[in-house]
């Protein structure tokens, strides 16, 4: 068993205590960085355009691209 799922299985009797925990071990809301931005169609945090603002990532730019009107040059 995982260390984080033996902490909620002992803290399930205990609500303060797990409320706590929570509240002091949650991912806070970031205003930068790289997960600010994600694939409108996937989701994917890497990879990301947000050029002309498209917020694609990269696999599905390769995808939609020639319908938006973009060029392969090579």
């Amino acid at each position: 068993m995982k260390h984080w799922k033996k902490v909620f299985k002992q803290l399930k009797a205990k609500p303060v205590k797990l409320d706590k925990y929570t509240k002091h071990n949650a991912p806070r809301e970031r205003s930068v960085g790289r997960t600010n931005f994600r694939c409108e169609r996937c989701g994917r945090f890497g990879g990301h355009i947000g050029k002309y603002h498209l917020n694609v990532c990269r696999c599905c730019f390769r995808e939609v691209a020639t319908s938006i009107g973009f060029k392969k040059y090579s």
